[in-house]
């Protein structure tokens, strides 16, 4: 099932996407929170009709680093030899076609394409074989980086953790094998990544045991999973595409911060 968050006319619920054809999605709006008991409504409304906003609002973005070997390398890193977090706060999560603000402080932002995990329940100490019971499901993620601040810096706060670096969307999809699946990113249309989930380093299942031995996860938390090679520039003006293959599209564009 696809759960999307949305708005119409200032009224935010959540719904399940339903159809095949991009111009003829519904929403079927649902009764409740999709991470408690909660039912469909029957009430349908055109999705072109709706505002999309983030699938969901986490309390807390936990995200790996140099979880893709070839991506680790062409930045000069090496490959770590166990799983690599760092957070981004709450208040950098967009969602689909909201503005990229490039911030003030950098002069070189640069694009992350990722499987976002969605966890679905409060959890700690999760052991691997009850990794998949945690999870509700699936979303794209954009790890917008200020990649001069974060050489500069060396601590990744502020590189990665300003005002819209965290685009999530379009939905959450919570009927996928995310073992091996492609993930794609363009800027206005023309690719510049391309990868698996399959070249993980760290699978699914060793990112939330290792964190999760650490704090606890909240549901809609969201977990990054980290970025295949061919990271690069975005300017003022740039549209931005996140594809992964049985979730959908993730679009924003770039602009100048206000």
């Amino acid at each position: 099932m696809r759960i999307a968050r949305f708005s119409i006319d200032g009224n935010v619920a959540f719904g399940a996407v339903e159809g095949d054809q991009p111009d003829q999605l519904v929403l079927d709006i649902i009764k409740g929170i999709p991470f408690a008991d909660h039912e469909l409504s029957g009430t349908k409304v055109p999705l072109s009709k709706a505002r999309l906003l983030p699938p969901v609002l986490p309390n807390k973005v936990v995200a790996f680093g140099r979880n893709y070997a070839e991506h680790a390398r062409e930045l000069g890193n090496e490959v770590p030899d166990a799983p690599f977090a760092f957070f981004k706060p709450s208040t950098s999560v967009i969602g689909p076609g909201d503005p990229i603000q490039y911030p003030s402080f950098s002069e070189e932002l640069h694009h992350e394409a990722e499987l976002a995990v969605v966890i679905g329940r409060m959890c700690r100490e999760v052991p691997r074989e009850r990794v998949k019971d945690v999870i509700f499901g699936y979303t794209c993620a954009n790890d917008i980086t200020a990649r001069d601040v974060q050489r500069r810096e060396k601590q990744w706060a502020r590189a990665k953790g300003f005002d819209s670096s965290c685009p999530l969307g379009p939905w959450v999809e919570t009927d996928l094998d995310p073992a091996d699946l492609t993930i794609q990113l363009t800027v206005n249309g023309g690719q510049r990544q391309l990868g698996r989930t399959s070249e993980m380093i760290h699978s699914i299942e060793d990112l939330i045991v290792n964190i999760s031995e650490a704090m606890t996860l909240l549901p809609g938390d969201v977990i990054l999973t980290g970025t295949p090679a061919g990271v690069g520039p975005l300017n003022v003006g740039d549209e931005v595409a996140v594809t992964i293959e049985g979730i959908g599209t993730l679009t924003n564009k770039v602009v100048k911060r206000g």
